[in-house]
């Protein structure tokens, strides 16, 4: 809040507040474990709970034929039989604690209720919110509109907003990666960041969940940039590295050692002891061989850019016929502010190649770009061994995805129409509220 004008203060807790009501009704509204992988973190919190600090993953964690009879009925009027097997969905034990630990006292406190454990997640999500705000000011710190509207795409988007409002580790990752991308911009900026504190959030992620690991990426790349400026540059790298590493080596040693002592090397990470246990679960060479490459890369890009936006339970319901039986003009909608957002991308470069170049604001920028791009390698790799085409993976690099498209946007507006960014992100909001009251609760 530092620096804000009352306005500004006004407009960004009611920002928060209208995020905080649409997350707390999709944790009313979503049947219970009707969002991807929900019983299998309940019950790794379950098992904290119980004084199983880290639990391990065994055969029998995962079975597929129980799991698709669950999801067939909508985990609705399950038997004793089911309600065993829905207990014994326990294949994220693979998983770093910290999430699981942190939500453990809620688990405690409440005995276990769900919607107290979803609300937890949601509140992290406030925090991933408050981050993107934080980003967007940095970035540009003379243009409100782009931090109210970068904040808005992040709050609304309707995918991030049903995960936020489940049980699982992602809220609390997606916090993290926010963290350490706001750290690294204001590092190339010039701006005060300590590095034993970036250490300590990268620490955090590297026990949170893998696929934020990709930031470790992000974090030498940005310290590179940063020494790049300094007086010694080999000497300012050194220096940040040693202390960056010290202290997120302690967390990844300690979780990474555990996980050789019970899986064996190299198995570091217990993906292998995962990918071992989760028997029946699609391969993608299988995939590649039942559809083809054609069908293969068109179902692909399709369902990537579809969940994304908004593919809810266990991708069971897109945003198809929200509106009139068959209809696709959610999508329609939402592909066609991309599209504006590249082409404003594109004559903003056009523009910016003109003059003379900040080497903070590109060094800036190049720390969004190297979150993105990795974000997507780390997506084609997890795809490389499953089929996994759920955009939620990308999330991320939502942050840097939010400014870009925002920023698209104001290219093509200009200063006369410059709150005109928020138009997109305030459309998503309604949205929301159109699914959690006509569509989601039935379709779920």
């Amino acid at each position: 809040m530092r620096g804000l004008t009352g306005a500004q203060r006004g407009g960004l807790l009611l920002l928060l507040a209208a995020y905080a009501l649409l997350a707390m009704l999709y944790a009313l509204r979503v049947p219970a474990w009707q969002a991807p992988d929900e019983p299998a973190h309940y019950n790794y919190i379950r098992q904290v709970a119980e004084g199983r600090l880290i639990p391990v993953m065994s055969v029998g964690d995962w079975d597929n034929a129980y799991l698709e009879a669950l999801k067939a009925k909508g985990f609705r009027n399950l038997n004793a039989f089911e309600q065993r097997a829905l207990r014994a969905i326990e294949y994220e034990d693979h998983q770093p604690p910290l999430y699981y630990w942190l939500s453990a006292p809620i688990y405690a406190l409440t005995s276990g209720n769900l919607l107290a454990l979803r609300l937890m997640s949601a509140a992290w999500g406030a925090g991933v919110v408050l981050l993107a705000f934080a980003l967007a000011r940095t970035l540009a710190p003379t243009y409100p509109p782009l931090w109210f509207g970068t904040a808005a795409l992040v709050a609304f988007t309707p995918q991030h907003l049903h995960l936020l409002a489940s049980v699982n580790n992602d809220a609390l990752a997606w916090l993290l990666a926010g963290a350490l991308l706001l750290a690294c911009v204001r590092l190339v900026r010039g701006l005060p960041m300590p590095f034993w504190g970036i250490g300590l959030l990268l620490g955090l992620a590297f026990i949170t969940k893998t696929t934020i690991y990709a930031y470790a990426g992000v974090v030498g790349l940005g310290l590179l940039w940063w020494a790049r400026r300094q007086a010694q540059p080999l000497r300012a790298f050194a220096r940040g590295a040693l202390v960056i590493g010290a202290v997120a080596g302690v967390f990844a040693l300690l979780w990474w050692g555990r996980n050789v002592s019970v899986y064996g090397f190299p198995d570091f990470l217990g993906l292998r002891a995962h990918d071992e246990v989760v028997v029946g679960q699609l391969r993608t060479a299988d995939y590649l061989r039942q559809v083809g490459v054609g069908s293969y890369l068109a179902s692909f890009a399709r369902t990537t850019l579809q969940s994304f936006w908004g593919q809810f339970g266990w991708m069971a319901v897109p945003m198809i016929g929200v509106f009139a039986p068959n209809d696709n003009l959610t999508y329609s909608v939402i592909g066609a502010a991309m599209l504006l957002a590249s082409v404003g991308l594109l004559l903003g470069w056009r523009r910016g190649t003109r003059g003379q170049p900040n080497t903070a604001a590109l060094d800036s920028r190049r720390v969004l770009l190297a979150a993105i791009s990795l974000a997507i390698a780390v997506y084609l790799y997890y795809n490389t061994a499953f089929v996994q085409f759920q955009g939620r993976y990308l999330f991320i690099a939502l942050l840097p995805f939010a400014y870009f498209i925002v920023l698209g946007h104001a290219q093509l507006l200009g200063q006369r129409l410059r709150w005109g960014v928020l138009v997109f992100p305030c459309a998503l909001a309604l949205l929301n509220v159109y699914l959690l009251w006509r569509v989601l609760p039935n379709a779920l």
